[in-house]
């Protein structure tokens, strides 16, 4: 009988229309269509990657092995299995141009193909031909093709000639599309496309050298990909090899794009609680008006519980209309913006409208509705109809009953474990949850100490009316700082600890470069080029520190006779091959904190030294044995020390490394790094390159400056996933300035009564504005430092700086924003009589 009671009164209610809700259900609106946006472009992606995983892959499936090409066994399983087969080959290499006297160098990413590739797809060539053509060459030099960034920095021409290793080429086109690019992912130069077939003389794929191959199969229709997964992981155990195939044709991009989804799921959830905090105060705003209305229904024997269930199923309605206008809006928003969102992508992308996201954006808007209503509806119960007519609410306690308190609990406990699930990182919801009640927290203890502040405050201001009038209206529990730090506070936090976040990252890649890091890395040093390579390095005075050492690639395949990750998980170290180097003495920038490094004549069986942290991290100790596979051998060796080794330096640093009879015929080239004078750097390559053409140079400024561009690519990304957290906190501003005009309206009439001008009135209005402007910005400058601190150290595990520009620029936002919204809600309070106003207040 209540709750039919309650529906017929809510009905009525409605009849009002929307007014005085127009904040909440755009706040509403906002976080939930956000949050649907994102979820809609990850679903759009991952469908493109299921739709054209054979031609991102370049195949149906893929067998890639490290730094060897495939035996004739492995090639004899493909063969059989396959209706097609293409060898890639990829590597880095300089390109060199000889060009009216002078040298040009460049790093690129080189792909070396055979006659039947692309197995799938077609490379599009600037001009048009076919890409069999274009390597086919001119002039009697074999042809090749290269990205056109590349070419432009190379300033070359088609029919230009350049080489590679000791092997010269002829341009004969330029490369606008690789049919498989997205499956290559991160590369640190450009790409220049060759046949496999034109560097048997160049020097840069003899045993030893850096290079991986990849093997793509044209499968018959119909194959089972998981069937024949697992048996190419049993025909090829112990090899290195690595099988991808169409069912996940890029999975660099498909694991960063879900990584970049969560965490703008995350961020998503921060403007959601933004608004929150408006949409609270819209109910309680809404509920103060109500007061006759509740008071008059209490009076004809309306209970507590019907009261409730009247604005609870109210309040429910107006969620319902909120969420579903931000499910449309977010899942419209990237089917009309599909042609920009797909021109900047690197992957193909299905737009479509997908349920899951829409029903995951739709539970988070309605439990993010529930949280934040149910508190100012419990507060009606705890007033006397007698007490109604006095505007009670105002007075009512601010923590409910034991049972709201309760739910409030199971619905936030709700709404953290469907975040955990939806974005599949329940670490970083965990944190994102803390940083949200901690801001929250931190600001609502921040908007008491302002309201004391100010009511202490503005005794010593005597004499200065604008500044106590505004200290005065600030210390009124009834003006609203409260919601204004809150909404204000929490947006600009997000914003804040983004920026810190940024910054820290950007300067933990490139911060103080000419200090901790070498000017270049040179890799596929051959040991009889050594010595040479070491004596020009030695006499030159601009060359402060040279380091070499053996390099080698291995796969930890099994820890103590089981498979790694059965013991370590899925930890980074595991994650493909790693550098293994041999050395007789322990490296001088590496220190052994326990065990033996092996005898300087040591010739038994293999041992290791591994990494001190990594070791923990994965749970090993000494006396541990490790099966690395190293060009298809498997080395079965004991850790007998770990050292500590510091890889932020940028400089040299191996996870594992072995005695030297362990790889005693393992063939290997050598890596260096030079730390030298920057204006010495062109020299020093110029003579190097020239010297010994396959040594391949990596310039680790031009490395920082390519991992900064995907940098700045994420941090766009979730600045605007912030700036939606921030445009949801001025949308709240703005109602609780609209709110707060009716008494800015009493104020300014009583003010013009006792004799203050616009002018004064205006200034005490701003004051106001800027004073709680500068304390949310403060706070928001304190939680983002904070926030930003915790990401840093305890998510990405590097040293945290404060970037203080960011930080500067939050708290002056905070004051404009404020001040913006303060004043255009002021100018109507001041053009009104005092006597209309004071005769409508008896």
């Amino acid at each position: 009988m209540s709750l039919n009671l309650a529906g017929r009164l809510a009905r009525r209610e409605l009849r009002g229309g929307l007014r005085g809700f127009r904040v909440f259900l755009a706040c509403l609106a906002l976080g939930v269509a956000a949050i649907a946006a994102v979820g809609s472009v990850r679903f759009a992606i991952q469908a493109g990657l299921t739709q054209e995983g054979a031609s991102l892959l370049g195949g149906d499936a893929q067998l890639e092995f490290t730094y060897r090409f495939a035996n004739d066994e492995e090639r004899a399983w493909m063969q059989q299995t396959a209706t097609a087969m293409s060898e890639v080959v990829d590597f880095r290499s300089m390109a060199v141009v000889q060009q009216g006297g002078q040298t040009q160098r460049a790093l690129t990413q080189v792909k070396s193909v055979d006659a039947a590739y692309p197995l799938v797809g077609t490379a599009t060539l600037k001009p048009d031909l076919s890409l069999a053509t274009a390597l086919e060459g001119d002039q009697g030099l074999p042809g090749a093709v290269m990205d056109p960034s590349l070419i432009d920095r190379l300033n070359l021409r088609v029919g230009d000639r350049f080489a590679l290793g000791s092997q010269k080429f002829v341009l004969t086109a330029a490369l606008i599309h690789e049919p498989d690019g997205a499956a290559d992912g991160f590369a640190l130069g450009p790409r220049t496309l060759v046949r496999t077939a034109d560097l048997q003389t160049s020097g840069l794929l003899t045993p030893g050298t850096l290079f991986s191959t990849k093997y793509r199969l044209a499968l018959p229709s119909g194959v089972n990909l998981e069937q024949l997964s697992t048996e190419a992981d049993q025909s090829f155990d112990g090899t290195g090899m690595r099988w991808t195939d169409a069912r996940n044709g890029a999975p660099g991009i498909a694991e960063f794009v879900a990584r970049l989804s969560a965490f703008l799921v995350l961020v998503g959830l921060s403007g959601l609680a933004v608004g929150g905090i408006g949409v609270s105060a819209a109910v309680r705003a809404y509920l103060a008006q109500k007061t006759e209305t509740i008071a008059t229904l209490r009076t004809l024997g309306a209970d507590r519980v019907t009261i409730f269930q009247t604005y609870m199923l109210q309040i429910g309605v107006l969620s319902g209309i909120g969420t579903a206008l931000g499910i449309a809006l977010g899942g419209m928003l990237p089917l009309l913006l599909a042609p920009l969102i797909e021109a900047r992508l690197p992957v193909p992308a299905v737009f479509s409208l997908y349920p899951r996201p829409l029903a995951e954006a739709a539970l988070y808007g309605i439990l993010t509705a529930f949280l934040f209503t149910l508190w100012p509806l419990a507060r009606t119960e705890e007033v006397r109809a007698a007490t109604l007519f006095r505007d009670a609410l105002s007075s009512a306690r601010a923590i409910p009953r034991a049972r709201y308190v309760a739910a409030t609990g199971i619905g936030l406990a709700l709404l953290i474990t469907s975040a955990a699930w939806f974005s599949g990182s329940t670490r970083l919801t965990l944190w994102t949850s803390g940083g949200l009640v901690g801001a929250l927290v931190l600001l609502s203890l921040c908007a008491l100490a302002i309201r004391r502040l100010a009511r202490i405050a503005a005794a010593p201001a005597r004499g200065r009316p604008a500044l106590r009038w505004a200290l005065s209206a600030i210390s009124n529990p009834r003006e609203g700082a409260a919601s204004v730090v809150l909404s204000l506070g929490l947006g600009l936090s997000v914003l804040a600890a983004v920026g810190q976040i940024d910054g820290t990252l950007r300067n933990a890649i490139s911060g103080n470069l000419p200090d901790v890091a070498p000017s270049y890395f040179f890799v596929d040093i051959q040991k009889d080029q050594m010595p040479g390579f070491t004596a020009r390095l030695q006499d030159d005075p601009a060359v402060s520190r040279i380091e070499s050492a053996p390099m080698l690639r291995g796969i930890i395949t099994q820890i103590n006779g089981s498979p790694a990750r059965d013991v370590a998980g899925d930890h980074w170290v595991l994650d493909g091959d790693r550098g293994v180097t041999y050395s007789v003495l322990p490296p001088e920038n590496a220190r052994i904190i326990s065990g033996e490094w092996w005898p300087e004549d040591y010739a038994g069986t293999p041992q290791i030294s591994f990494a001190a942290e990594e070791a923990q991290e994965m749970g090993l100790a000494l006396g541990d044995e490790l099966t690395v596979n190293v060009l298809g051998r498997d080395i079965t060796a004991q850790i007998t020390s770990l050292r500590e080794v510091d890889f932020s330096t940028a400089g040299m640093g191996f996870i594992m490394s072995m005695n030297p009879s362990a790889l005693a015929g393992a063939p290997h080239s050598f890596i260096a790094t030079v730390y030298a004078e920057e204006q010495a750097e062109a020299a020093i390559l110029r003579d190097l390159a020239g010297q010994f053409p396959n040594i391949t140079a990596i310039r680790v400024r031009d490395a920082i400056d390519r991992v900064s561009g995907l940098l700045a690519g994420l941090a766009a990304a979730t600045s605007y996933g912030a700036g939606v957290s921030l445009l949801t906190g001025f949308l709240v501003l703005i109602g609780a300035a609209a709110a707060g005009e009716p008494a800015r309206r009493y104020e300014a009439a009583v003010l013009k009564t006792l004799g203050a001008d616009r002018r004064r009135i205006l200034l005490s209005f701003a004051l106001r504005a800027v004073l709680l402007g500068a304390a949310a910005g403060s706070v928001a400058l304190l939680t983002g430092i904070l926030g930003g601190w915790a990401v840093a150290t305890y998510i990405f595990d590097t040293s945290f700086t404060v970037i203080w520009s960011s930080a500067l620029g939050i708290v002056l936002a905070g004051i404009l924003v404020t001040l913006g919204a303060g004043l255009a809600f002021a100018l109507r309070p001041l053009a009104v009589r005092p006597a209309r106003i004071l005769r409508a207040s008896d």
